[in-house]
């Protein structure tokens, strides 16, 4: 019963995800959450069948293929979470570099490592899940550090499901892998990874159909702050986005250092999910600091633009306005603008 189990788990979990990737790419292709979404299902498709081949040296070249795609799909989970949960990430060519590497390393473990170290066949798998775990550390963390900032509460719900159910799983594989030797196919502890995996693929796809793909994957142009009407809102409501935009363009609370959607709620005397829900719902934001940086980039704008502030450094302005420092900065400037800072003073020089 063992081999027919096994087949059926890593048969109906890659079918699953396979299915789940058409559906991405149906719908969310067009994003980069969305196409880096489809590629971690297909890397979770090939962990899934390596699962059931186990891995016993020589492999055939098609088999290692597989390996390395599974082993680099940690790499595109780590970047599907990052762009999942923070709308301002662009995927840069220097990322394809860590899945390369992951890639490489398990394709030269497979095809010249192994087959020449029969007798000891786990030396690089135990370096690449040590690699691996690495990635789950770095995910979690950078998806607890930006959960504050999340005004969705849809998808400040799913986040902790889909990446803690994932982030667990990678774990206990890796973890098992170094520390328990190779079970070898139909075992009953490589049936009992594939029936976790199937469970956590299960859960996902069916916590998926109850969430809306826009929520989770951002599409459309980024919204202009206090552009957006406040239409059928409650008179409370209204009055609340009122005081808000009083607190921002008069009394300038954005630039105060270490602001938070909890201090900004303080504030206003309102419980926080109203005021998350106010700024996603009412003005059109998805992002707490991009609501902020809107802010402290339209302060800048009018000082690059004002003739008496010529003399004052780019960088003073920036701190003024609220900025920490000067990377962040130019990159929100840009991605507003589409010029640098210096570029949009020098703009602002010729035309007076």
């Amino acid at each position: 019963m063992m081999p027919q189990i096994d087949l059926a788990l890593c048969t109906g979990t890659a079918t699953l995800l396979l299915l789940l990737a058409a559906l991405l790419f149906r719908d969310f292709r067009g994003v980069a959450a969305g196409r880096l979404a489809i590629a971690f299902a297909l890397g979770s498709v090939a962990h899934a069948l390596t699962l059931g081949l186990g891995f016993a040296p020589p492999v055939a070249l098609w088999h290692a293929a597989l390996i390395a795609l599974s082993s680099g799909d940690i790499v595109v989970f780590w970047l599907f979470a990052r762009s999942l949960f923070d709308d301002e990430f662009t995927v840069r060519r220097w990322h394809a570099l860590p899945w390369a590497a992951m890639v490489a390393l398990s394709l030269l473990n497979c095809l010249v490592v192994a087959p020449a170290r029969p007798w000891d066949p786990r030396i690089f798998p135990i370096v690449l899940n040590v690699i691996s775990l690495g990635f789950v550390v770095l995910t979690v963390g950078q998806t607890v550090s930006s959960w504050s900032a999340d005004l969705i509460e849809e998808r400040r719900r799913l986040r902790v499901f889909v990446v803690a159910a994932t982030a667990v799983y990678a774990g206990f594989n890796a973890v098992a892998q170094i520390f328990l030797p190779d079970p070898g196919p139909h075992s009953v502890a490589g049936i009992l990874n594939v029936a976790i995996l199937a469970i956590v693929v299960a859960a996902i796809v069916f916590s998926l159909t109850y969430v809306r793909g826009e929520t989770i994957f951002a599409i459309g142009e980024r919204p202009v702050a206090q552009a957006v009407a406040v239409g059928e809102s409650s008179v409370a409501d209204r009055k609340l986005v009122d005081a808000l935009i009083r607190l921002m363009s008069y009394e300038r609370i954005y630039r105060h250092e270490g602001i938070t959607i909890g201090t900004l709620a303080t504030k206003l005397a309102v419980p926080e999910y109203r005021l998350r829900r106010l700024i996603n719902q009412q003005l059109g934001y998805r992002n707490f600091n991009v609501f902020l940086n809107d802010h402290r980039i339209e302060e800048v704008k009018a000082a690059l633009a004002d003739p008496s502030q010529a003399e004052v450094p780019v960088i003073t302005i920036a701190m003024d306005a609220g900025f920490q420092s000067l990377g962040p900065f130019n990159r929100a400037f840009k991605a507003t603008t589409g010029v640098t800072p210096s570029e949009y003073r020098r703009l602002n020089e010729a035309r007076a």
